[in-house]
This record gives structure tokens, C-alpha cells and sequence, in this order.
């Protein structure tokens, strides 16, 4: 079986998955408690009647469950989202304008989360008893034990009231708005905070599986044989151990995709980072059925994409696998 068609076949999976996902979602929203007609019309200040029923024929709520399903599936399999009850426009442009926000974010906290965990794990695991082992592990349960939200409200007082040497809100600067790189340099300043926040619950995570997983493999007899053989302990750690080391690490990636994604909303609801969190927060307060499916919707797509990634990475790291091997 060649890579093609490994990776034909777990695109075929994710479709079906996907597929089941929306079913699933749709269902759960429109058999949970609450009506967005209700929600609008006491926005309104209240409607009669009339008003209710055009309300319900105007959002096709006055279907029956599996007749709006039919009818949302049509819609999905054209790339129509359907239209925002509270935001009034088209659900597709609210996600397209929100989620490179929250990517970003997402991206910067895992690569922030992966390369700072995964070296503290590293520098721990050469020495296992000694005193930085036992800092990194300290720092590590206390970064995973702590709530996302009371560590972005921590660093919040921190930095916005007893030093404040970072912007705590928002992405850009609305007062005194940038362009060109002064608007990288502004953008990324805003980052800082919420990036951090969401990677040190990963970061801890990951110190202490680099950590397990480099001890258990500079044990090993080939590492024993390359240290014989004169080779420099920065060579056997980083060109030998690392790599093996490294494959749970990359599985755990992919897993906690979801929830890295989840923990960005409510970060951004910390920060008031104009992401995917904020839209997803009013979708639910109002009953916003299209905008809550569609950000499920390509919540479960992300998730999707980064485990086959994930599987390629996978392969890539350790030659020795290969598909169709078991």
C-alpha cells in the first residue's frame, strides 16, 4: 500500500466522519433547550405572533427536524452556511474573518507549548534527580493544575496593572492603528500574553513526556554503543535520542488539537482577542443555530486535518514505519 493511497483513504474517513459530525451537532443544538425566535423577539422588545411565525418561516423553523436537516445538508454540500440570527450577514464571512485570528493564536501557543516544553523536558532528563529536573517538574504541575482562564487573568493583573509592559487587550492597537511592519511589531506585541497563557497548560504537558520518553531511550543499548564509540553527549542526545523520543510527542500534537483549540476560546474571552471565541460565546447566549454548527463544523475539520498530519509527521520521524505494516 503506497503513501497515495493511505492518505486517499484517510481522506475518505474524514468525510464519512465529518459527515456524522454535522449530523450529530445539528441535532444536539435543535433538541437542546431554547428557541432563537424566542431570543430574537425579546431583543425586539416582543412580537405577536404574526411576527413569531414569520420569524420561524424566515429561518425554516416552522420544519419539521429532519426536513431542516435535509435541507442544511444541501446547503453545507454547497458551501452555504446559511445566514446569522443575531449578527445579520452570512455565517461564511463571520468564520472567515474570525478564525485566521484564532489559528494564529492556536499556532503561536503550540509552537511556543512544543519547543519550551519539549526542551525543559530534555535538559530535565539528563539529569533526572538533580535540582533542575525537580524545578521543571514543579513548574510543570503547577502550569497544568492551573486553569486556563485564572492564569490569563493572573498574567492580566500582572502586566496590565503591576507592570505594564504589554498590551492585555484586543489584537491590534484601535487608538493609535499601524501599518506596514509596525503593525507586525503590534500584533505580535498583542500576542504575547494570550499566547503564553493557552501554551503553559501544553508546555507543562509536554516537559514531562519529553522528559519520560528521553530517560527511557538514553537508556537504551544503542545509545550505550554511541557514547562508546566517543561520540559527544550534544550528538547522542540530539541526533540519536531525539528523534525516538520525539514520536509521542508528535501523536500528542495531533490529539490535543481539539483541545488547544478550545482552550484558545476561552482565552480569547480573557483578552478580548477578536477570534473564533467571542463568536462562539454569543452564538450560544443567543441561540444562533447557523454560526454555532458552522463553527463546530470547522472545528471538527481542523481536528481532522492536524491527525493526518500528525500521521504523515509520524512517518516521516521514524522511517521504520510504514504503511500497511502493522
Amino acid at each position: 500500500m503506497t503513501l497515495t493511497v493511505h492518505l486517499f483513504q484517510r481522506l475518505a474517513n474524514a468525510v464519512a466522519l465529518l459527515l456524522a459530525v454535522i449530523v450529530l451537532n445539528f441535532c444536539l443544538i435543535h433538541l437542546a433547550p431554547g428557541d432563537p425566535v424566542q431570543v430574537i423577539a425579546g431583543e425586539m422588545g416582543g412580537a405577536s405572533a404574526e411576527v413569531v411565525a414569520a420569524l420561524r418561516a424566515k429561518y425554516g423553523l416552522d420544519h419539521s427536524l429532519l426536513e431542516q436537516l435535509v435541507t442544511y445538508l444541501g446547503k453545507i454540500a454547497t458551501g452555504d452556511f446559511g445566514y446569522s440570527y443575531y449578527f445579520n450577514e452570512p455565517v461564511l464571512s463571520l468564520i472567515q474573518q474570525r478564525i485566521p485570528a484564532t489559528l494564529l493564536l492556536a499556532f503561536a501557543a503550540l509552537v511556543l507549548a512544543v519547543l519550551i516544553g519539549t526542551t525543559l523536558g530534555i535538559i530535565s532528563a539528563r539529569r533526572p534527580n538533580g535540582l533542575v529536573s525537580h524545578a521543571v517538574t514543579l513548574l510543570s504541575l503547577a502550569g497544568y493544575s492551573a486553569p486556563i482562564f485564572w492564569t490569563g487573568l493572573m498574567l492580566l493583573l500582572l502586566f496590565g496593572s503591576i507592570w505594564p509592559i504589554l498590551p492585555v487587550s484586543g489584537m491590534t492597537d484601535v487608538v493609535n492603528p499601524k501599518t506596514g511592519l509596525a503593525y507586525l511589531v503590534d500584533v505580535l506585541q498583542h500576542l504575547v500574553l494570550p499566547s503564553l497563557t493557552l501554551a503553559l497548560v501544553f508546555m507543562a504537558q509536554y516537559s514531562r513526556l519529553a522528559r519520560v520518553n528521553m530517560i527511557d531511550v538514553l537508556s537504551a543499548d544503542y545509545i550505550r554503543t554511541a557514547r562508546a564509540k566517543g561520540l559527544s553527549e550534544t550528538v547522542v542526545v540530539f541526533k540519536h535520542a531525539l528523534r525516538n523520543a520525539l514520536i509521542p510527542i508528535v501523536t500528542i500534537i495531533g490529539l490535543q488539537f481539539g483541545n488547544l483549540f478550545a482552550g484558545a476560546v476561552v482565552v480569547e474571552t480573557v483578552f478580548s482577542w477578536p477570534g473564533m471565541g467571542r463568536l462562539v460565546f454569543d452564538s450560544i447566549l443567543r441561540r444562533d443555530y447557523p454560526t454555532l454548527m458552522a463553527v463546530l463544523f470547522f472545528s471538527a475539520l481542523m481536528v481532522m486535518v492536524s491527525n493526518i498530519v500528525t500521521d504523515l509527521v509520524y512517518r516521516l520521524i521514524d522511517p521504520r514505519i510504514r504503511v500497511g505494516t502493522k
